[in-house]
């Protein structure tokens, strides 16, 4: 036998080595998705309803958005074409889920809770899981998202657009993938399209870039999305030039001290060193969101007022990545972790304690639901009415039940056919002629120390009254006074709240 034959050879396959696997980022990647979203979806339907009461703006949207898409064409072509393009899609959000005031915040509360969860999505990218889900649940809990993701207006939905794409760029500088930077380029537009001055968060992104110092390939895709979104705004931007007096009520910086004191924060924050997960530090992103969009506007103050804070809202992206960063850091340090935990906890208690002040109606400027409430409880069917700023029916309008039995003294046509927003008023001496058929009149005034509208229609509104005319009464409310006036003439101007009339301060 053979050697061969006694021992024989056993054939063996070999398996090529198997690449050792990375940990699947898959749950952490959930948590820092989902645990921000939750939070946010929680906080914008805790008092979303602020007691079932509106305020000015949002009012604007609840009756243009009742208005069918060309009547919203041709009123943009007189004012708010910037809000033109929330107004359709409100109008058909309205059309689909019916009218109310969850219909009408709702949208915004879905979009904020976008918002975070792209926030998270950044923070994970940019500092790690930690940090990703910091930034999320700070973002959350800050008051300016709390407040506006329970507002039916267009900057909830303008912070999620500016937020993803802010992913989207990130994402693109990599991987250098032409469809990326198009997603970048469209969602960024789409945000300009809503508002304006999204696109100094474009400003903020390009600066971003050039400190980063990513090769020049990367560069040349930007400044061709960039142009795309600049081309795309240009025609809105011009037309909408022609209706700036509709923002001539901005007589200075509006909140400009809360915004300047989160502008420190996030600064002092981006000191905490974040170690580079790739060619965008999480530092060299969140700052210019932080600091240009609103310098850029303050600059532009200075030929005409245009500063108010939730034109950049989304400023409030770079200082959650930045808060992120900055307690996840000092999680990080073994030796003071009681005390980063305690100051974690502390900085989130701090942000939740103004949630509930925001859910009060007397947290905005004005109440519209209590204008309208005043005029239906000290008017009385066939009482005139007046607008002493005919801002306040456009405001009424969104409630027709209020005036209904109430005479417009001043209206030749309604907002609604008039493609307006507060409708056309009658020449001055005609307001006159006609404030003289009635003996009792409810005005809608501005409250006490407001600047006076000063057209011909007011002037005589308020010629006539007092000349004619005795106050008899007044309902103070955020944002307005209700004031019934009767005719010298009337010895006992009775009604069914006279009693209480008398007893209101004048």
């Amino acid at each position: 036998m053979s050697v061969d034959q006694r021992h024989p050879v056993v054939a063996r396959t070999v398996s090529p080595p198997v690449p050792a696997r990375r940990p699947s980022p898959g749950p952490a990647k959930a948590v820092v998705v989902l645990a921000p979203l939750a939070l946010t979806i929680a906080l914008g339907l805790w008092g979303i309803r602020r007691k079932n009461t509106m305020w000015g703006d949002e009012a604007i949207t609840y009756q243009l958005a009742h208005r069918d898409l060309s009547q919203i064409w041709r009123t943009a072509q007189h004012v708010d074409l910037v809000h033109a393009l929330h107004y359709a899609v409100m109008h058909e959000i309205f059309g689909l889920f019916g009218a109310g005031l969850l219909t009408l915040r709702l949208p915004s509360v879905l979009a904020m809770s976008l918002a975070a969860s792209g926030v998270g999505l950044l923070g994970l990218r940019l500092a790690g899981p930690r940090a990703g889900l910091l930034a999320g649940l700070v973002f959350a809990l800050l008051p300016q998202v709390q407040k506006y993701a329970q507002e039916g207006r267009s900057y909830a939905m303008v912070c999620a657009l500016v937020t993803w794409a802010t992913y989207a760029l990130v994402v693109s500088v990599p991987q250098r993938s032409r469809w990326r930077w198009a997603v970048y380029g469209s969602t960024m537009l789409l945000a300009c399209l809503l508002h304006e001055f999204a696109v100094l968060a474009l400003v903020a992104h390009g600066v971003t870039l050039a400190i980063s110092r990513v090769p020049r390939a990367v560069l040349r895709a930007w400044g061709v999305a960039a142009a795309g979104v600049v081309a795309g705004l240009l025609p809105l931007a011009i037309r909408s030039a022609g209706q700036s007096g509709q923002v001539s009520w901005i007589e200075g910086p509006v909140r400009l001290p809360d915004v300047l004191a989160v502008a420190v924060v996030g600064v002092a924050c981006a000191l905490a060193p974040v170690a580079a997960r790739g060619p965008v530090r999480l530092s060299v992103l969140a700052v210019p969101i932080v600091v240009l969009p609103s310098l850029l506007l303050l600059i532009a103050s200075l030929v005409k007022p245009l500063f108010v804070d939730r034109y950049v809202l989304y400023s409030s992206i770079g200082i959650a990545l930045l808060m992120g960063a900055w307690m996840d850091h000092f999680l990080k340090r073994r030796w003071t972790s009681r005390y980063a935990w305690i100051a974690a906890v502390a900085v989130l208690a701090t942000l939740v304690q103004p949630s509930l002040s925001l859910r009060t109606p007397q947290s905005r400027t004005n109440n519209v639901t209590a204008v309208g409430a005043a005029i239906r409880n000290d008017g009385r069917p066939g009482d005139g009415l007046l607008y002493l700023s005919d801002r306040y029916r456009a405001w009424t309008a969104a409630i027709p039940e209020d005036t209904r039995f109430l005479t417009d003294l001043a209206l030749a046509q309604d907002p609604a056919s008039s493609n307006t927003l507060d409708g056309v008023e009658v020449p001055a001496r005609e307001i006159a002629a006609r404030m003289l058929e009635f003996d009792r009149i409810v005005a809608v005034r501005l409250p006490a120390g407001a600047h006076s509208p000063t057209t011909p229609q007011d002037e005589a509104k308020a010629s006539t009254l007092r000349r004619h005319f005795r106050e008899y009464g007044t309902t103070r409310v955020d944002g307005a006074r209700v004031t019934v006036y009767v005719r010298e003439h009337d010895p006992s101007p009775v009604s069914v709240r006279g009693d209480r009339l008398g007893q209101i301060g004048r």
